[in-house]
């Protein structure tokens, strides 16, 4: 046998582009110096992911909508989903800290980005991993635009439901979004009283009038117990976000507490979701309906 071509199929489900890319060579290496051998060629065969793409949004900032989207994402993993999360946040992202990945650099193979990996199984791209601790960026429209398309359309391998933390607001990135990745479904967080809850009604606007079902409300911030007293009491309010949900005929899929816990463990890169303790409870119960809807949407 002089001068044949072998051809290799592989089952490549499962493999990230960089795993495909090594297989690829190891294959090529080995029967490249068989005896009669000319040509190398390997067919990488997958099994098309059924990725889910949602939404989490806000109509305003200051909301706790990043703190959510890192704590649904680790309890949808703990419940048995493969999730990502893209941080939407151009000027602002937040995600980098949230899951401990500050300082990481994505490779890009093939021309697409290597989502990072966290220790917590949910691997995630941000404009933070891109550019230096707090550089400022002053981009307009486009720019923003075109990195938020080399976040979604990054090598996200075998991720079935890819979240994204919409930076606040109704603009060109949002609008960019509805257009080019509609979302499968949009989760609206806002704090009880009613100059949020306005904003947050833009937001559900927006999705609405793109076609994207809204799965429900979430309530952040609602009430905070004084860790020395044990009295709690209600600076933003509480049960403005439920009511709000009751009047727009949307789900209410919980509330999350104004909780120092919380707040100390998203600075520290350790999201409660990932532990067993209450601050756990409201995010779990959370992902579990959110998790309900995906098992409807694909009945």
């Amino acid at each position: 046998m002089i001068g044949e071509r072998a051809i290799v199929v592989v089952d490549a489900s499962g493999l990230s582009a960089g795993e495909r890319d090594a297989v690829e060579k190891k294959i090529e290496q080995s029967l490249g110096v068989a005896e009669g051998v000319a040509e190398v060629r390997v067919a990488m065969m997958a099994d098309k992911v059924e990725r889910r793409i949602i939404a989490v949004g806000s109509g305003k900032g200051g909301v706790g909508k990043s703190t959510l989207t890192t704590n649904l994402a680790v309890a949808l993993k703990r419940l048995g989903l493969k999730v990502g999360v893209v941080d939407a946040d151009i000027y602002g992202p937040s995600q980098p800290k949230l899951l401990a990945t500050e300082g990481q650099k994505p490779q890009a193979v093939d021309d697409k980005l290597v989502p990072i990996a966290s220790k917590y199984g949910v691997p995630s791209l941000s404009i933070g991993h891109l550019v230096k601790p707090a550089q400022a960026l002053a981009w307009r429209g486009p720019m923003a635009v075109g990195a938020l398309a080399q976040l979604i359309d990054a090598d996200w391998g075998d991720v079935e439901v890819l979240l994204i933390d919409l930076p606040p607001g109704t603009g060109d990135v949002q609008l960019s979004m509805l257009q080019k990745h509609k979302p499968d479904g949009a989760v609206l967080v806002s704090t009880p009283q009613d100059l949020a809850l306005i904003d947050a009604a833009r937001a559900g606007q927006l999705f609405d009038t793109g076609g994207v079902p809204i799965i429900g409300l979430v309530e952040n911030m609602a009430g905070y117990q004084c860790p020395h007293c044990g009295e709690t009491s209600d600076p933003f309010g509480c049960g403005g976000v439920e009511a709000a949900a009751g009047r727009l005929e949307l789900p209410f899929l919980g509330r999350i507490p104004l909780n120092m816990a919380i707040r100390i463990a998203g600075d520290s890169g350790e999201p409660p979701a990932a532990g067993d303790g209450e601050e756990a409870a409201a995010f779990r119960d959370i992902a579990q309906k959110l998790a309900d809807w995906l098992a409807r949407e694909a009945a």
